[in-house]
């Protein structure tokens, strides 16, 4: 399967605001975020281009699609299978993103980034219902139990962001004990529970054109 291999840090770059895709270095001084808030490449810092319609809804896709680690074939079956369900659109594509095991990881609070949580779920570190599962796609049901194994527990990179999303704050639709390094997918999140800043009926007309 085809990954983005080159500098995450230029994906928040090129659209303009933290992605989050680096763990704890989004909320340090190193981000470089924080002294180069535009495009890279020679011309980024002068760029300034008039964007039409369709380029607001392709960079909002792009957005979600880094967000979430995807690539285009991904995002858009994810897309089709949440136009093909009742509900709003847009927020069943948002439900179905944050549904994905290595999301759930990292929302629980078990990996720094959504990349490290793809990293300890391929290496057999995650168990749902007591089995282990390697497969970061899988769609985590309401009711499932998601614990790391033994051997990962007091991993550095599990205990220092086990420490992070403690102080941060967890998600409303789970139940996480951090102690334990175990939690339960509870519900699927309602829209006002997710992102604000993910304005996802951009996708939906660019996707229905």
């Amino acid at each position: 399967m085809a990954r983005y291999l080159e500098a995450k840090c230029r994906l928040c770059r090129r659209e303009g605001e933290k992605l989050f895709l680096k763990g704890t270095k989004c909320h340090s001084a190193k981000c470089p975020m924080e002294e180069r808030p535009f495009p890279p490449g020679m011309h980024g810092q002068g760029r300034r281009v008039k964007v039409s319609n369709y380029g607001v809804q392709l960079r909002e896709k792009q957005k979600v699609k880094r967000i979430y680690g995807l690539q285009e074939k991904q995002f858009l079956r994810y897309y089709k299978d949440a136009d093909k369900m009742t509900g709003i659109t847009g927020t069943t594509l948002l439900q179905l993103l944050e549904s994905r095991l290595d999301n759930v990881v990292y929302r629980m609070g078990f990996a720094s980034s959504r990349t490290e949580a793809r990293q300890v779920v391929r290496h057999k570190q995650i168990q749902v219902n007591g089995a282990i599962l390697n497969i970061p796609s899988y769609r985590v049901k309401a009711g499932d139990r998601i614990s790391l194994v033994d051997a990962a527990k007091e991993h550095l990179r599990v205990t220092a962001a086990a420490d992070a999303a403690g102080q941060k704050g967890l998600p409303e639709w789970l139940d996480v004990d951090l102690q334990q390094r175990q939690g339960v997918f509870r519900e699927l999140p309602v829209r006002d529970q997710l992102d604000a800043g993910i304005r996802e009926q951009l996708i939906v007309e660019l996707y229905s054109k």
